[in-house]
């Protein structure tokens, strides 16, 4: 009997005890449904008894820092069927679809199908969209005679400087279905959403865009439209302030587009912060292709847009602008006398095989001569003095081979060259390799981007700074949401006097021989030529420089290099000349008083 009872005391407790659990989940599902998702809950109901017109807001502009608008917003408008109450005719339909096709370019039967449709089923539908201002006035008129017509304003993307910066700009494009999957759960993005594709577009695509508006039409339980509850106004995006200086950039982009070939790329940096000041990639493209009116053709070349960045994704071997490399490793090491001379006869012989000089530069070539006249002879003969590992690690302190950092996807590393990159890869190195290497030729493999940095190097002696080119993001409100720092990733330290003797040499380049195309009255230029070997076609042409007025520290540094431009002499130093102009010219004005008017 004993046993019978603790039997049922048992059976009991388990009872109990299931039954408090079961009490405990419904009470956890109460809570649950009552206070965690009320809000989830309560905008469930509110969408069932509801239909909404979304109104997209309008983008944040681009703007460089002087306040020139990059990238903005005009009008666009969409159209939209409300069906009313009263049933209008068959033969009414017939005529507003007539109307509206005239207005919109759209099928007659396309919107007569959609009218009927909406109609029949009692909810709002779209007619059109992305309408310009010239063709909405019809529109607007119909309004009148047809009820249900309800014109809805919106935003499209508008890039009034065209072509300008548009590598770094970037565009933007309908929202494909794996970037959906990544946005949806934040701000209000939809499938046909156009999203940042490419460059600060795609970069600053949270900030950039709004918060979208939309119109809310009452459903009855059938579903029908009963009336319009409220129009939600859109909010705006945030403005992204560029550090791109305009009469730079333009000057940039027409010096390379009037240059032999009309292809290549420029950077310009800040040799104080880093900060980009221009950076042009040619060809180019219009952002406008990508958001053209419905009524308007759209342009069939949009598939073919060159999207490959040549300032931050070009690589090319540096050529004779390497030279400095293989200098400053003889200065640091002890093997460079500047008043040693060089026999050039145009070639020199290395394990049986001859290496070629682009002149016979003649008997007495010192460093300051071989440098400016860029003799190669003097500088295959200085390389193996120097040796190639001395020559390799003076381009690791200046981070070849290493990306910049710039924050923009896609950036190439480039590719250092030496012996000691050849032994990781199990391979051999020869002293013709060496020859190659002293010349900036061979494997080895720079960026503009890299290049301009490198420049910027030189021109503050030693300072390696990450490029950035955000200057500010600023809220509707005026809050700064964000503002560029400079950073310093490097400072090279050399021998006493190193770059005191490149600041020299590539002076008297720019002054007396190959750069004199940079040349430019009052402003100190310094700068290096080079034409690099192109298996595929004609020689591309290099000028590293950095520039400021006389008697002060330079200011600008810039790479400029003209695809199969053939020398950079004649091409790339001119194309500089340019935008150093522009730089000086601009400052010279911003800094001129400003005359009263009387």
């Amino acid at each position: 009997m004993k046993i019978k009872s603790n039997f049922t005391n048992r059976r009991l407790t388990g009872m109990f005890i299931l039954a408090l659990l079961c009490g405990a989940l419904i009470a956890y599902r109460l809570i649950f449904i009552q206070f965690i998702s009320h809000q989830k809950y309560t905008s469930q109901a509110e969408r069932n008894r509801t239909q909404i017109l979304y109104q997209t807001a309008p983008r944040g502009r681009i703007l460089a820092q002087g306040g020139e608008v990059i990238a903005s917003n005009q009008a666009a408008f969409s159209l939209y069927y409300l069906p009313p109450f009263d049933m209008p005719e068959d033969s009414i339909l017939t005529e507003m679809a007539q109307k509206i096709s005239k207005n919109t370019f759209k099928p007659q039967k396309e919107i007569l199908n959609i009218l009927r449709k909406s109609l029949k089923n009692g909810k709002a539908y779209l007619l059109a969209d992305n309408l310009a201002p010239n063709n909405v006035f019809a529109l607007a008129e119909l309004q009148n005679f047809y009820p249900g017509l309800y014109l809805l304003e919106e935003t499209k993307r508008y890039y009034p400087m065209g072509t300008f910066a548009a590598h770094l700009t970037g565009y933007i494009g309908i929202m494909e279905r794996h970037a959906w999957k990544e946005l949806s759960g934040e701000l209000d993005y939809r499938l046909n959403s156009k999203i940042g594709k490419s460059g600060i577009e795609k970069r600053y695509e949270k900030l950039l865009k709004g918060s979208d508006g939309g119109l809310f039409l009452e459903v009855n339980s059938k579903g029908r439209v009963t009336k319009i509850m409220k129009d939600n106004r859109w909010r705006k995006g945030a403005d992204v302030y560029t550090t791109l200086l305009a009469p730079v950039q333009k000057a940039a982009e027409d010096a390379i587009k009037n240059s032999l070939t009309g292809k290549g790329a420029a950077v310009v940096l800040d040799v104080k912060s880093g900060a980009v000041l221009a950076m042009v990639s040619l060809p180019d493209f219009d952002p406008n292709i990508f958001t053209p009116y419905s009524t308007n053709k759209n342009d069939e070349s949009k598939i073919r847009i060159p999207e490959y960045n040549l300032a931050i994704q070009g690589l090319f071997p540096p050529a004779s602008t390497f030279k400095t490399i293989t200098a400053l490793a003889a200065y640091e090491n002890g093997h460079l006398d500047i008043h040693h001379e060089e026999n050039c006869t145009g070639h020199i012989y290395q394990n049986g095989r001859e290496f070629k000089c682009w002149k016979q530069h003649g008997p007495h070539i010192d460093f300051m001569e071989g440098m400016s006249q860029s003799c190669d002879t003097y500088f295959y003969n200085l390389g193996l003095k120097t040796g190639p590992y001395n020559i390799e690690k003076m381009q690791r302190k200046f981070r070849f081979g290493r990306k910049t950092g710039i924050d923009l996807p896609g950036e190439k590393s480039g590719n250092i060259y030496g012996p000691t990159k050849r032994a990781a890869l199990k391979t051999y190195w020869f002293g013709g390799d060496t020859l190659n290497l002293s010349i900036g030729q061979g494997e080895l493999l720079l960026t503009p981007i890299q290049m301009a940095v490198y420049a910027a190097a030189l021109a503050s002696k030693g300072k390696i700074w990450r490029p950035y080119y955000i200057k500010e993001i600023i809220s509707p409100s005026g809050k700064i949401l964000e503002e560029g720092k400079s950073e310093l990733v490097e400072q090279v330290q050399l021998k006493k006097g190193a770059f005191e003797l490149i600041h020299k040499a590539l002076k008297n380049v720019v002054d007396n021989a190959t750069g004199r195309g940079a040349k430019i009255k009052d402003i100190a230029v310094y700068g290096k030529t080079g034409t690099a070997q192109n298996p595929h076609g004609d020689d591309h042409g290099w000028f590293l420089a950095f520039a400021g007025e006389e008697g002060q520290e330079p200011e600008i540094a810039l790479s400029v290099l003209i695809q199969f431009g053939k020398g950079g002499g004649a091409q790339a130093a001119p194309a500089a000349r340019k935008i150093i102009k522009a730089y000086f010219d601009l400052k010279h004005n911003n800094a001129a008083p400003v005359k009263k008017q009387v």
